[in-house]
């Protein structure tokens, strides 16, 4: 019988909650024994191969390209997690939602403090992705079935998500595991 597969991304994040995945330490090795990684910079694969379980979100929506990917990751998988602050309400990344875009866009490339940019341009390059005119948090985009939190969540609340859900066994997360006082 195949094993269930699980695809990650990091969207508008830090890859935090992607080295919360690897803090599991040498219980991903059982990890392996339950799951075939699908998308994931673990296996560098860039786009979901087939149909997933588990779909792991790190990060907001910044660009229409965070859109796309989270979009496709809804459309691919059949339970879809935020995994983290960013991805839950935006974060830290989200502190530029209270700036004009014109006003990132300058301070970033015109006027900063340490801006060398003799021709006085703003990229613009198509392969550029568009940014969108605030961070939004994943579930905003799409409809999102679990919400992990934390800057980053624990190893182990991640750890007993995923057996749970893999293992058809009930999510029963105690507070230690999601309080963050």
């Amino acid at each position: 019988m195949a094993k269930p597969r699980v695809a990650t991304t990091s969207l508008a994040g830090c890859f935090g909650c992607h080295m919360s995945v690897l803090d599991i330490d040498e219980r991903i090795l059982q990890l392996i024994e339950l799951i075939d990684f699908d998308r994931s910079p673990i296996d560098d694969y860039k786009h979901i191969t087939q149909r997933c379980a588990v779909g792991l979100i790190e990060g907001g929506c910044c660009n229409e390209e965070n859109v796309h990917v989270l979009q496709e990751f809804r459309n691919n998988c059949d339970i879809l997690i935020s995994l983290g602050d960013c991805a839950i309400m935006g974060g830290i990344p989200a502190m530029r939602n209270n700036i004009p875009l014109q006003e990132c866009f300058d301070e970033a490339y015109l006027s900063g403090p340490t801006v060398y940019n003799p021709s006085g341009q703003i990229p613009n390059d198509p392969e550029l992705p568009l940014l969108l005119n605030r961070v939004y948090p994943c579930s905003e985009v799409v409809k999102m079935d679990y919400h992990l939190p934390g800057c980053p969540p624990r190893a182990d609340l991640i750890w007993q998500t995923l057996v749970a859900l893999l293992t058809d066994k009930p999510l029963d997360l105690p507070y230690e595991l999601i309080k963050y006082d």
